[in-house]
């Protein structure tokens, strides 16, 4: 009966019969294509590393557009435009009577003659106009100019190192006859306060370090050297956990080239005048790695200066290389102020002491904070009664040498 109604109610000349409709199925499931996107994810991500070109290892960077000035934008061609031509010194004009020349320059892409005089005295006006300003009471011999600024260098068999050590003759042969003992306090220039204080407080044998930041590191610099303070240049080197503890702008950094922590350090090297040596600032990592250190000891060997080592990575190689370079040298035997408290500090400068007694030199170094000012400045008063003779930095380093 079903069947007939069917056929009753179908239009005529059309089948009763349905066909079932087919659904469409994926070639593969939703699991197969999350899994060949994260591998393509994963293949992207190794391609990234593999292939890109980052030697700074993530160190920030910035990029900073120089605008031209308006007036020489107009007299500037295009980029691709032939260089302008200008006239040998066989067609320069005849100098008028005021030592006057006029120079013909020819504009390649447009044929376009330009007639520009220039004094007879102008190379000599120009450069030294744009010589870097020298800080006062150094010798400018012992000055090398850079990209930078001018940097130190040996001249005539002087060094930085002699030049601008503090204290005389006389007082290096009494400490080769008693135990003597080095401070450096480090971290200057960046805090005015606290450097004055380390400046005008301490006495002229405490050797001052400073770091190549701040607004004018040199002026603070020229005062501690016109208070006979005997100076050292910090270098900021990479510590272990770089970046997250970051030293400050051009850190030497291990996956930097030679070439790179050079240029780095002659940056540093421009930041001011008249120390005797470098000093690491930080740079667990970098003063271990032999590859990094070996460049830059080398550098600063060359340029006539000492290196002092903090202390703070037991597996530095920095006495070997300066051992090898012949270099003066010293390390750093006890951290003043490790613990900022005054009766940390007090038995620290006890067992300073002490190694200076069973040793003959010691080196201490400590930071410019207010209570190690303090304590520091009552222990060196009654030092030399006790028998023990507090020497500048360059002085110990020439006796340990001796």
């Amino acid at each position: 009966m079903a069947d007939t109604v069917d056929d009753l109610s179908a239009p005529l000349g059309q089948e009763t019969t349905r066909k079932p409709r087919r659904r469409y199925r994926l070639p593969f499931t939703a699991t197969q294509a999350l899994a060949v996107l994260m591998g393509l994810f994963l293949l992207a991500f190794l391609g990234f590393v593999l292939f890109n070109d980052n030697p700074l290892g993530g160190e920030p960077t910035a990029r900073v557009a120089i605008r031209v000035p308006p007036a020489e934008k107009a007299d500037t061609p295009p980029a691709d435009a032939p260089a302008p031509v200008v006239k040998s010194a066989a067609d320069l004009k005849p100098a008028d009577p005021a030592g006057k020349r006029t120079i013909t320059i020819i504009d390649g892409s447009s044929g376009a003659r330009h007639d520009v005089v220039v004094s007879g005295d102008a190379p000599e006006k120009a450069e030294s106009e744009a010589a870097p300003a020298v800080m006062s009471g150094i010798n400018p011999r012992l000055l090398e100019k850079s990209r930078y600024g001018m940097i130190p260098v040996v001249a005539d068999g002087l060094k930085p190192f002699t030049a601008y050590a503090a204290g005389t003759d006389a007082d290096r042969a009494r400490a080769a006859r008693m135990p003597s003992v080095a401070i450096v306090i480090g971290g200057l220039g960046i805090g005015a306060a606290k450097t004055s204080d380390a400046i005008l407080k301490l006495p002229p044998a405490v050797t001052l370090a400073f770091t190549p930041y701040g607004a004018d590191p040199g002026k603070l610099v020229e005062r501690a050297r016109a208070q006979r303070h005997e100076v050292l240049l910090q270098i900021p080197m990479e510590p272990f956990d770089y970046p997250d503890n970051d030293p400050g702008p051009q850190t030497l950094l291990t996956t930097l080239g030679p070439e790179q922590n050079l240029d780095r350090l002659f940056w540093h090297l421009s930041r001011f005048q008249g120390y005797v040596g470098i000093a690491n600032f930080m740079g667990a990592r970098f003063i271990v790695t032999d590859p990094a250190m070996q460049p830059i000891i080398r550098e600063a060997a060359r340029r006539g200066l000492g290196y002092l080592d903090d202390g703070s990575a037991p597996r530095s190689v920095a006495a070997a290389l300066a051992e090898a370079q012949a270099m003066p040298f010293a390390r750093g035997d006890v951290s003043i102020d490790a613990v900022p408290t005054s009766v940390e500090i007090d038995r620290a400068l006890a067992k300073l002491e002490s190694l200076a007694k069973e040793r003959g030199t010691a080196v201490g170094i400590a930071s410019a904070l207010p209570i190690s000012i303090e304590r520091i400045g009552a222990w060196t008063k009654a030092l030399e009664s006790r028998g023990v003779l507090l020497v500048p930095l360059t002085t110990a380093m020439l006796k340990s040498k001796s």
